[in-house]
């Protein structure tokens, strides 16, 4: 059954919304529990060891001890941290990442408790623009996190944090826009009901290439889990962080990477329609297995992001940057352009021949101008880089011999060395070796 418009929404009553309110944060805090487990395990298998294996039959209940071994830790506050903020930060990241499931489309209309009611708990004509605005609201709680911690490479994670979620939300919303001009629509209900013929994973791929990138670097996981560089940032934001507190922004990171993949399970996947062949089947769609089918589909994409972890080294920040803001963005704006274009002849009667032809024309123009730039001349050989020890104040005894460049004004930049009765440039001597090389 699909959802041909919102009028199946807002006729439960207040404990029929209070239960599946219920029932959708239990089945993220399970998610969660689950995907830590799993995550391990997985990890452990990739990289030739077994994983957890001690508590519990099989490991089974690791996840669960180590929330419980989180919360007997002692709470520390760091001297100079602002305290009110310092708290409200862990509180600012969950509620908002639990609150964007809120329009998640599960399943169809359904029998619960003797009444009819959407897998569903609500929907909104622009229910994928409250997605958006809810997980933009999710990043101030680690950039307060950083700022209230009164410490540098917290403040360093948080401000890392903020430039790369601005970056990857604005090529997420972009990869949205060629959705919306496919289903006409900004509901998530409506635009799992327009994919009832064909997932538009197939029809808006680079789209999807570009939402399953920017979920990755959305939610700081490897390799973009640059806010929180083990090497660079001892930790990053949650550096003070302690306890409970560390437990919270530990869970929202998890109920994000749900949401993230349940919002491309719903954008790209079909949401809850049965995959084929499995969608042939009579019933396929009906009652509770589309709860199954949407199910899968989320841990295929939390299985993604185990596998990148396992298998990608963490990008430099530069790198990183430039992907987002040199990469994506462009690349969803030229598609953009394109489908808008194609669905615009497509309204006017076009062929579809003609659609394909412009499409491949359009994608080897790009091709062939990044080619182009990629190209560079090759830079002339010049001098070597001055490098003098003596420079800035560092503590390097001088050499023997040493002094000053007479064509060099001002300070010791470029020092002469005295050997054999000859003048030798430092320079010289420091890029070719010992005297004796020389």
């Amino acid at each position: 059954m699909t959802f041909p418009n919102l009028t199946v929404f807002g006729h439960d009553p207040w404990w029929l919304i209070l239960v599946k309110a219920g029932v959708v944060f239990v089945f993220l805090l399970l998610t969660v529990l689950v995907a830590i487990l799993v995550e391990r395990k997985v990890l452990g298998r990739m990289q030739m060891r077994l994983g957890p294996n001690r508590v519990g039959p099989f490991g089974l209940l690791q996840s669960l001890v180590d929330g419980v071994k989180l919360a007997l830790k002692e709470g520390l506050i760091p001297a100079g941290v602002d305290k009110p903020i310092y708290l409200l930060a862990p509180v600012i990241s969950v509620i908002p990442a639990v609150m964007a499931f809120a329009v998640i489309p599960m399943g169809p209309v359904v029998s619960m408790f003797g009444r009819s009611t959407p897998l569903q708990l609500t929907d909104l004509p622009v229910a994928v623009l409250y997605v958006l605005a809810v997980a933009s609201i999710g990043v101030y709680g680690i950039v307060l996190a950083g700022w209230a911690s009164g410490s540098t490479y917290p403040l360093l994670g948080g401000l890392r944090s903020s430039a790369q979620v601005i970056s990857y939300e604005i090529a997420m919303a972009l990869s949205f826009a060629t959705v919306f001009l496919c289903a006409g629509t900004m509901s998530t209900s409506g635009i799992v009901a327009a994919q009832h013929g064909t997932w538009y994973v197939f029809l808006l791929l680079p789209s999807f290439l570009i939402y399953v990138t920017a979920m990755v670097g959305e939610t700081n996981r490897a390799p973009f889990d640059l806010p929180e560089a083990e090497g660079e940032l001892v930790g990053g934001f949650h550096t003070e962080y302690s306890s409970l507190k560390f437990a919270m922004f530990m869970l929202a990171e998890y109920v994000n990477m749900t949401t993230v993949s349940a919002l491309a399970a719903t954008m790209f996947l079909g949401g809850w329609q049965a995959p084929w062949p499995l969608s042939m089947i009579d019933g396929a769609n009906r009652d509770w297995w589309p709860l199954v089918w949407f199910v899968g589909k989320v841990w295929t994409f939390l299985f993604v992001f185990i596998w990148l972890r396992a298998t990608l080294p963490r990008l430099r920040y530069d790198q990183f940057m430039a992907i987002g803001w040199k990469l994506l963005i462009p690349v969803s704006l030229v598609w953009i352009f394109m489908v808008a274009t194609l669905r615009s002849l497509d309204v006017t009667g076009v062929g579809p021949g003609l659609l394909a032809s412009l499409a491949l024309l359009a994608v080897v123009l790009i091709m062939l101008r990044r080619n182009r730039t990629r190209r560079r001349e090759p830079e002339p050989a010049g001098q070597p880089y001055p490098f003098d020890p003596l420079a800035g104040g560092f503590p390097v005894p001088p050499l023997p011999g040493r002094r000053p460049h007479p064509e060099v004004p001002g300070d010791q930049d470029i020092g002469i060395w005295e050997h054999n009765g000859k003048s030798i440039p430092l320079d010289v001597v420091l890029s070719r070796g010992s005297d004796h090389d020389v």
